[in-house]
This record gives C-alpha cells, structure tokens and sequence, in this order.
C-alpha cells in the first residue's frame, strides 16, 4: 500500500524539522507502506544562508533530498516538492497526482500542504494538528475566512482530524473544536534512530524565540510564545549545580542576558544545519531542560514536544514545563513536568541524584508512548486503515 507523508522541510530546512516530519514517513515505512513525501505549502522557502525567505527553492530542494536520503534511500526517489510558482521538483507532477490519488492514506502533518483539486482524490486525507493554539486560534479561523486560497479546499475538506492537544475538550482546556471531532495524537519517534552517545555533561534544548512576533488574542486573552514562559525560570543555573545549554534562534534572543545568569548559549541553526548534526547534539546532551510555548500552557493542551520525544528516545532524561501532559504520560522517573521554578529545580536534583535510572527510564517512555509503530499504528486503526 501506498502512503502520501507531507511536511515543510524545504520550507524551513533545518535538521529539526527534517526528523519533525521525517519520522511520520519513515514510520510508516515501518509498518509496510510504500511512502511518498510531499511539500505543496504554496508559499515562500526559508533560506538559512540568507536569513529570510523568498521565492527561489533552490537551498531548500537540495536540503530537503540530502535530508530524505539521509533517513530512508527509499525515500530519496520518492518525493514532489511544489515551488510558490507552481514549478516542481522530484517525482513528475502527474505521476505524482495519480500516487496521490491511489494512496491509503494523505497524511497531511501539521496542515502546511494545501487541498488541491488533485489531492482531494485520495480517499482518506488526515490532518494532524501539531501546533494548537496558533491553529485553533489564528491558522483554520483565517482559512475559514477564505477557504480557496490558491484554489484549495481549505482545512476542512480532511476526512479524519488529530491533534497534539490530547486534553482538548475537557473543561478547562480552551481551545476551541470549531465543529470538528478531533482524536488525539502525540508525536511518534522511530526508536531505531535514535541512540545513547556516552552522557555529556549539559542539559539542553533548542528553541525558537518570540516566533509569534506578536501575540495572539482570543476572546480578550493574549497568549504568547516560549519567551513569556522562560523568564520564569531563567535562573536555573543559578539555582542547582548543573550546567545548561540554549541553542535558540528566532527574534532577537537575549543570549548576553543569560550569558550572564550561567547558560552557554549557541546558535540554533548551527547545530540543526543537517539531521545528523541535530541527533547528534540531542544524543551527546545530558538531557532536556526547557519551556513550552505560553499558548500550549496557558490552554492546558496536553502537547508533547516532538523534540522531547527525541531526547527520550536517546535515553535523556527529559525536564519541561507542564501543558497537561502529566494526565496523560507517567511523569518523575525520566520524564518530569514542573509548573514553577522550585518544581524544575528538584527535578533537575532528582535526575542528578541517580542519573543511570532516569537515562533507562527516559527510553523506555520513549518506547512505551511514542514508538512510532504505536502512535502510527493507533492513528491507522481509527481511521479504518488496521
């Protein structure tokens, strides 16, 4: 069987969002299908050479065939990638069409490739929602607003709908379902991919700064990014004997503010150049140490990062803030979720305290709740696919 995986990793080519996406397709092919990956967003590509985006795909195209070769060979001769001026790369655009069409499934993970006429064929096109908040909030109410952009059929015209906001619906979760009956999903990690390199001495993350640019409003309520979050507990260096890495990018991070607090601070799009250097720097790190984005937070979501999932996966003991998570994943061995800058401190304590425990727990969470043969294989059975 066949099965259409798309993504933005031409889009926005960085190591990061290759592993973000590609583990969809290459869990897939886990499971026996014949994947095909697809980018078709109708807008600019991101240009890391440049700083900014524009018209010309070519950074982009290279990228994302180097970073598809660098996770499957299969998958290095089986994608299609739409420029903004509707030129094409990879498989040819009517092959591609009746693939599409002939397909299982469409996997439209996070929403970015656009309902075209010729992908409204295939039978069962899934939507996953991997960034609620902004989507629920600002992304469908605008899409709804002009559902034809560039002759699309708008986010609505999926057949089956899953979120990362496993939490939606329940009574103090906000986001608001606007008529769909969303399942809820979690990111899946193909576990065979990720490996323990000797502990390094750090705690880590890597995150993108104030990527809203301005706040979101709903209903007289300003939600916001990982910046209105993370000066909460900024001081982590200062509080326990640890030490702590950012590799942030975005707008205008204060990287000599928290110089000065104790963290060393890289940049981003160093270490996510190329899928192997971002695996590499998540397997050589001690563990995760970060915030969520306000919005996922301040809503009670339920997300999980799909970064995390990687460190997990790479047997590092994972400390983030809470979005409701913690109802949903067993929490205080190799996984913790605190809520305010005492609860990081004794969690970065408890980890410390007998380090080798929490190493082999972090992997087996990672196998227990995100392999992606499970998240997949749950997802397929819910639609009729298993």
């Amino acid at each position: 069987m066949k099965a259409v995986v798309t993504g933005m990793i031409a889009t926005y080519p960085v190591g990061g969002v290759a592993w973000d996406y590609g583990q969809y397709a290459l869990g897939l092919e886990r499971l026996g299908y014949e994947v095909y990956y697809l980018e078709d967003t109708g807008w600019q590509t991101y240009d890391p050479t440049q700083g900014e985006y524009g018209e010309d795909p070519v950074y982009g195209v290279k990228f994302l065939h180097d970073a598809l070769g660098r996770l499957s060979p299969t998958l290095a001769k089986r994608w299609h990638f739409r420029a903004m001026d509707g030129t094409t790369f990879g498989v040819e655009q009517a092959r591609f069409n009746q693939i599409a069409a002939d397909a299982a499934l469409f996997l439209n993970v996070s929403g970015g490739t656009v309902l075209r006429d010729e992908y409204m064929n295939n039978p069962c096109k899934i939507l996953i929602d991997s960034d609620p908040g902004w989507n629920h909030f600002v992304n469908f109410p605008k899409s709804d607003r002009n559902p034809g952009w560039q002759g699309s059929h708008g986010w609505r015209g999926h057949d089956h709908f899953f979120s990362y906001a496993e939490r939606m619906g329940r009574p103090d979760c906000i986001l608001p379902p606007l008529g769909i009956d969303w399942k809820p999903t979690r990111p899946p990690v193909v576990l065979e991919q990720w490996q323990a390199e000797p502990p390094g001495a750090t705690w880590s993350t890597v995150m993108t700064w104030n990527n809203f640019g301005q706040p979101i409003r709903y209903r007289g309520v300003e939600y916001g990014s990982k910046e209105r979050e993370f000066v909460h507990v900024e001081t982590i260096p200062q509080r326990t004997r640890a030490s702590f890495e950012l590799s942030v990018g975005g707008t205008n991070p204060p990287r000599e503010h928290w110089r000065s607090l104790g963290w060393s601070v890289v940049d981003s799009e160093t270490i996510s150049r190329t899928t192997d250097r971002y695996r590499s720097y998540i397997q050589r790190s001690r563990g995760e140490f970060s915030v969520a984005k306000n919005v996922y937070v301040a809503t009670r979501s339920g997300w999980f990062s799909c970064r995390s999932v990687c460190y997990l996966a790479s047997g590092r003991p994972v400390v983030v803030q809470d979005t409701g998570f913690s109802e949903l994943i067993p929490v205080g061995e190799g996984l913790f979720a605190f809520t305010n800058p005492a609860e990081a401190e004794a969690a970065i304590g408890a980890v410390e305290a007998d380090y080798p425990r929490h190493r082999e727990s972090a992997r087996d969470i990672a196998r227990e709740y995100f392999d992606s043969d499970r998240v997949l294989g749950d997802m397929l059975k819910r639609v009729g696919l298993r």
